[in-house]
């Protein structure tokens, strides 16, 4: 195998593609969609016609592009014919399952196909896989999880990295960290390079809006923009199981306030001349989605038109609330694409290969490593010390606390000793990962129309 051809367009398959934040990210890289699959009608209707209105795609091209549905579902696209000889597999799989904001219920959330996209991986192996998350992903509650998704992926033959990264550090002016694994086949995997962070060049809420805040008339524009300094906290698009769109949990309502924005909801247009409502003294906005899809990123230099430095063709469709979390639940485009860069120049073989260290695993949970390698089970005593002897000095409540995590998303087995004590081990991995009789099916039945 060699480097792609030069001028051939590279080729990505997205999964959970909503609205198209990470589609027009990789896009502006120099990919092309074979096909973008997604849940929400609302989000695939909006991919759909920007494909068209704003990438170029035929409207024939862009009807073949897009499929609405499960992406799990083999009736919705066949990854055995449609992800054949892939350049790119790339996602946003849902966040709920991992999110603090949430019960972090991980594998048993019908929610969760983080472990099934590696497995579609190992089947349809393209060249590089692309998935991103929310931080959460990578607090210890899933080392376990992490462990296990990047053994799987040596077994498939990928090298795989994961990174936080940080939007503002793209330029997005949001506060809004990402946890992104990528992973490439062996032969491109040393001409990867994670983009460069430019971290300082992200503009402050009120220098971003200040001509959205002012388009009706308001007079009190500029004063507002003067004293909205700093970036803003992340956008939350929130799900279906929760009411309509607002700004965020109260931590996030309380930072908006400081920036002397009204967080309990999305306004229809910007403040009309008399100004918006006065809360504790000063007038207090609404952002509209226009000023939330620019929070968000959702232009950048590529994007310049006649209307200036922010004009962008991209247009969300359906009614207000559905447009917020199409916006809110999108990868910043700018992050996508820095990200689909890094990945582009890895596939064509740019720069010089740097040395891959293959003499030692990524260990991100070594309780889990030591008892997935063990031939028996073993007590938490014995843990530790062959912990020791690896390196890894681990005290008991420690190793317990692994363990708890451990039985979240795994099969753990309990063998009592005749000492009295518990030996450990562990078996199946819970989440779902293609089973036909996984439990998943039945609660995705049941739960789907708040699915999002």
């Amino acid at each position: 195998m060699s480097a792609i051809e030069p001028g051939k367009p590279l080729e990505v398959v997205e999964i959970c593609a909503g609205a198209g934040g990470q589609s027009l990210g990789l896009e502006r890289a120099g990919f092309r969609h074979r096909l973008a699959v997604e849940l929400d009608s609302h989000a695939a209707e909006t991919l759909r016609r920007n494909l068209v209105e704003f990438l170029g795609y035929t409207e024939e091209e862009a009807k073949n592009s897009v499929k609405v549905g499960d992406v799990a579902d083999p009736d919705i696209w066949n990854p055995a014919i449609d992800a054949a000889n892939l350049d790119l597999l790339a996602g946003g799989v849902p966040c709920p399952p991992f999110s603090i904001a949430g019960k972090q219920l991980g594998t048993s959330d019908e929610r969760d196909l983080f472990a099934w996209a590696i497995e579609l991986c190992g089947k349809v192996q393209p060249k590089a896989l692309l998935l991103e998350n929310v931080r959460g992903l990578s607090a210890n509650r899933f080392a376990g999880y992490r462990q296990h998704v990047l053994d799987r992926l040596k077994e498939h033959g990928y090298i795989a990295e994961w990174q936080l990264l940080q939007a503002d550090d793209f330029g997005v002016s949001q506060l809004r960290p990402r946890f992104v694994l990528v992973a490439l086949q062996r032969e491109f995997a040393p001409y990867f390079e994670w983009p460069e962070r430019r971290p300082g060049n992200a503009k402050s809420v009120g220098e971003l809006l200040v001509d959205l805040m002012g388009a009706n008339g308001w007079n009190g524009a500029q004063e507002w923009a003067d004293s909205a300094t700093g970036i803003a906290p992340t956008i939350v698009g929130g799900s279906k199981k929760h009411g309509g769109a607002d700004l965020g949990p109260t931590r996030a309502k309380r930072a908006w306030a400081e920036k002397g924005v009204d967080a309990m909801g999305v306004a229809d247009e910007a403040p009309l001349p008399a100004g918006p409502p006065v809360i504790e003294g000063l007038p207090r906005p609404k952002l509209t989605t226009a000023m939330v899809a620019r929070i968000q990123g959702w232009q950048d230099a590529d994007s310049v038109g006649d209307g200036g430095e922010y004009d962008f063709r991209w247009r969300f469709h359906g009614r207000k609330t559905s447009v917020y979390r199409q916006i809110g639940n999108a990868f910043p485009p700018p992050v996508a694409k820095a990200l689909g860069v890094s990945i582009k120049n890895a596939l064509n073989k740019v720069g010089t290969p740097r040395d891959l260290v293959e003499t030692a695993d990524v260990v991100t949970d070594p309780v889990y490593k030591l008892l997935r390698n063990s031939p028996r089970a073993l007590t938490v005593e014995q843990i530790m010390v062959k912990l020791k002897a690896l390196g890894t000095v681990m005290d008991q409540p420690s190793v317990e606390r692994h363990l708890n995590h451990l039985k979240r998303d795994f099969e753990i087995t309990m063998v009592m000793r005749s000492t009295g004590v518990f030996a450990y081990s562990v078996g199946e991995f819970k989440a779902f990962v293609g089973q036909d009789d996984h439990r998943r099916h039945d609660l995705f039945n049941q739960h789907r129309s708040k699915i999002s």
